[in-house]
């Protein structure tokens, strides 16, 4: 028997991770590894289309703008998905907010390998590796640029958490920032 919470996106979460102690057999395993080079690949082609759309954007209605354009479109989206995802949850959820968040990381956590630290009023996370930043450096973007379109993809995650009313903090990686990518924390409204 499955735990039940009585949040229903916590205990689609928990049910998905139950299943998960089922051993798969050689079929099973083989299309695992096929969605999860699928996966990987359709993050790639999100992140090229960022740097497309920037690029685009920028001869338009020049770099500031082309910015502050997909910030803007881009945190909807996050505040869009929040509301689906985190419905359930309140201003001095973050730890429970963080801990779903985990929970649906694309490839069981594999494509966003995450240092998480906890504590009882918050949670914060240092991502180690990203789909977006890796298609990016693969595609030859310099340091500058590739700065830019970090804070663009942390936009998603400032839509999807601020939306939730607790505190959010997000360090998104720059030129000396180290050979991870973004440092996201997560407070309690009223700690």
């Amino acid at each position: 028997m499955i735990p039940q919470s009585g949040n229903r996106f916590a205990d689609k979460i928990m049910a998905k991770h139950h299943h998960q102690d089922v051993p798969m057999n050689d079929s099973e395993a083989a299309r695992a590894e096929k969605l999860s080079r699928e996966l990987d690949s359709a993050f790639r082609n999100r992140a090229d289309l960022y740097r497309l759309l920037l690029d685009e954007l920028t001869a338009e209605i020049g770099p500031e703008q082309a910015e502050a354009v997909m910030i803007r479109t881009i945190e909807k989206r996050g505040r869009e998905v929040a509301a689906a995802a985190f419905a359930g949850f309140g201003p001095n959820d973050a730890p429970a907010i963080g801990e779903a968040f985990l929970a649906v990381s694309p490839d069981g956590g594999r494509m966003y390998p995450t240092d998480v630290e906890r504590g009882p009023d918050h949670i914060a996370f240092r991502v180690r590796r990203c789909p977006l930043k890796d298609a990016w450096i693969e595609a030859g973007v310099g340091e500058e640029k590739l700065a830019t379109l970090c804070r663009i993809a942390g936009a998603f995650d400032r839509g999807l958490f601020e939306a939730t009313g607790v505190r959010f903090a997000n360090v998104t990686w720059t030129p000396g920032h180290g050979p991870g990518c973004c440092h996201i924390a997560l407070t309690n409204r009223d700690a």
